[in-house]
């Protein structure tokens, strides 16, 4: 499975590596998640300069799509230009976004008539842009999946495995990077937040 981590300018470093880093476990398998950028390099919001392993157009051929959020969002949602190079399909694929990701969802015209997660301060903005928020880490409807909070970036990392690999997969790879001597707790977590919305798994 080829996934796309969109990453621009001013991008929250927990919700691209977090995410690429759990779904890399599955690298053996032929999975590969892949930083991919609108410009060789962005810069993120506290100064990390990173290179593109992928240029944005890879979004529309990869298997899935996850959005990470940033400082420059809102910027970003309103430059018709660069949306207009993000070129995706719900149908044949999974798509993800956490926190101010998700008002890019909705400015592609992507979430539909279907409800949200975000983080507390972007809710205003993908509230005014007429989507329903919910009160909780995660929510899929389909193949588009919502989450809120930095660290809700592996909630959608477990989605995509769920729904890619299976729910083995999805705990073996979550277990290898929980904390010693809480493991089964946060795959219990992560698993319970998933879960409900792993039907219909894809084929890795």
């Amino acid at each position: 499975m080829q996934i796309a981590i969109l990453t621009f300018d001013g991008f929250n470093e927990l919700d691209s590596f977090i995410a690429a880093g759990i779904l890399n476990r599955m690298r053996p398998q032929g999975w590969k998640a892949s930083i991919t950028c609108p410009a060789d390099e962005v810069i993120s919001m506290n100064g990390v300069t990173v290179r593109a392993e992928q240029p944005l157009e890879f979004a529309a051929t990869a298997d899935a799509v996850l959005f990470g959020s940033g400082i420059k969002t809102r910027e970003i949602a309103q430059d018709a230009g660069l949306l207009a190079r993000l070129r995706l399909d719900p149908a044949r694929q999974l798509i993800g976004a956490q926190c101010s990701g998700t008002l890019l969802l909705a400015k592609l015209g992507l979430l539909g008539t279907a409800p949200a997660c975000t983080d507390l301060t972007t809710r205003p903005w993908v509230v005014e842009a007429g989507v329903r928020v919910l009160d909780q880490p995660f929510f899929a409807d389909g193949n588009i999946a919502t989450a809120g909070g930095c660290l809700a970036s592996q909630y959608l990392a477990a989605w995509i495995l769920l729904r890619g690999a299976g729910v083995q997969a999805m705990r073996d790879a979550l277990h290898y990077v929980a904390p010693v001597g809480q493991k089964e707790e946060y795959v219990t977590r992560a698993e319970r937040a998933v879960a409900p919305y792993g039907a219909d798994a894809m084929t890795a």
